[in-house]
């Protein structure tokens, strides 16, 4: 199996039926049922995915998500117990690719386990250049004058949405299916937080315009000029 994901959860049952489900599709699954075992598994090995649960017995997922986030851009998908918007944009915000609250049905999560690792291996073409940024689609890179700016995976994938339609209105349904790669829920708000945290990072445009202009009740714009 090439592709290998880190599931960090104490509920065993869980484990057991995610490691079933995604043999089928040539994914290993490894486990671990603590932030400790967690930590020592990514220093270990290497995986394309983790699946990580906010409760955990000797901590808090999200601060060994902002541990993740400070080494490396590998793509998570956080697991909780609790519903809340607040906590799920928290979530998001912190740097998770996705957010799932629990209970859930185990199929649901390999769906979007395999939205996420289709997104991480589907880009098209080598280089997108618009104004100050350079998008690098096969190592998942994005310089601005010539400075990499650290992305979440479902961020740069957001991104190279909507600046290979610059100009053009991408909506947040059109986002939320194609791009994150699950249906859309009467209440999702994470692409706003996604645009969020691109806006922070990537900064205006050159002269000091809004690079991602929000389209009401619509959508977004990236309002740079792709070049050739």
């Amino acid at each position: 199996m090439d592709t290998t994901i880190l599931l960090v959860d104490d509920d065993t049952e869980l484990c057991e039926s995610l490691t079933r489900l995604l043999a089928m599709d040539q994914i290993a699954v490894s486990s671990a049922n603590s932030v400790s075992e967690g930590k020592a598994e990514i220093s270990s090995k290497r995986y394309d995915l983790i699946v990580l649960d906010v409760m955990l017995p000797d901590g808090d997922g999200r601060k060994m998500l902002q541990k993740i986030r400070e080494e490396s851009d590998i793509p998570v998908i956080m697991l909780t117990a609790r519903g809340d918007a607040g906590d799920r944009i928290a979530g998001l915000e912190s740097g998770a690719d996705d957010y799932i609250p629990k209970p859930f049905v185990a199929a649901e999560l390999v769906a979007r386990i395999r939205a996420v690792l289709r997104r991480r291996v589907g880009g098209r073409g080598s280089t997108l250049l618009t104004g100050d940024l350079k998008i690098e689609i096969s190592t998942r890179r994005v310089l601005r004058d010539e400075e990499e700016i650290a992305l979440t995976s479902a961020e740069f994938d957001i991104l190279v949405a909507l600046v290979r339609r610059s100009g053009e209105c991408v909506t947040r349904e059109e986002l939320i299916q194609h791009v994150l790669g699950r249906p859309v829920g009467l209440f999702d708000r994470s692409i706003d937080n996604h645009i969020s945290s691109l806006r922070r990072k990537l900064g205006s445009q050159a002269g000091g315009n809004e690079r991602i202009r929000s389209i009401r009740s619509l959508g977004y714009c990236y309002t740079g000029h792709l070049r050739a």
